[in-house]
């Protein structure tokens, strides 16, 4: 793995940590000082579980109705993991249907977010969680947001493992980790990236997929 030092962050939870790589890293939209390698919470139902419910922490004691997921980012797994917590009968969540429908969207050339027409009616009139991997420049989970407006549903909240931000467009931010549990990270446009300046070479080429080294 392309990296000068690899951290294991742990949380109350012994099935639940955040691994992340440190070097020169380089996405569409940033450059930053660390990988988040979220491939295991993606894919292993153990943790993709134990993201979940910390996930579902936010939501034990508020009255925000959920009818849908809109997975991004291959969040599939965890999302309906997230959908099996927030439909247990005890569970203060209002949902009157006591369902709820896990979603992805397709991702265009221009970065649009596009729904097929069958699958529409679960986004229309209903109350949306945008579900992402990571939200640091929050261009993927703004066009999401758009999405479901012009699809007719409304945004209840926004759920991540990692996320350098607390909100977006309004919308509150809900994540497992944050800046706190790696102080010295940061994620900025390419010309304003301090190891550019300092000309060391990039590591890897990252997004929500993975990392293909340089």
């Amino acid at each position: 793995m392309p990296t000068q030092k690899v951290s294991k962050i742990t949380t109350e939870r012994s099935d639940l940590f955040l691994r992340a790589s440190k070097g020169h890293f380089a996405s569409t939209h940033s450059h930053s000082n660390y990988y988040i390698d979220v491939a295991a919470q993606k894919s292993r139902l153990s943790e993709a579980k134990a993201v979940a419910k910390e996930i579902c922490r936010n939501y034990n004691y508020n009255t925000r109705i959920v009818d849908t997921i809109l997975c991004l980012d291959g969040t599939e797994v965890i999302g309906t993991c997230l959908a099996e917590e927030l439909t247990k009968h005890d569970f203060m969540n209002i949902n009157a249907h006591q369902t709820i429908y896990v979603v992805t969207p397709e991702m265009t050339g221009s970065s649009q977010l596009l729904l097929r027409d069958n699958i529409v009616p679960m986004v229309k009139d209903k109350h949306v969680l945008v579900l992402a991997v990571s939200v640091a420049s929050g261009n993927t989970v703004k066009n999401a947001i758009e999405a479901v407006k012009y699809y007719g549903g409304e945004v209840v909240g926004i759920g991540s493992i990692f996320a350098t931000t607390e909100e977006i467009s309004g919308y509150q931010v809900d994540s497992v980790f944050n800046p706190n549990d790696l102080p010295d990270y940061f994620s900025v446009p390419s010309h304003e990236c301090p190891l550019c300046k300092e000309k060391v070479k990039i590591d890897a080429l990252i997004n929500c997929y993975g990392y293909s080294k340089l």
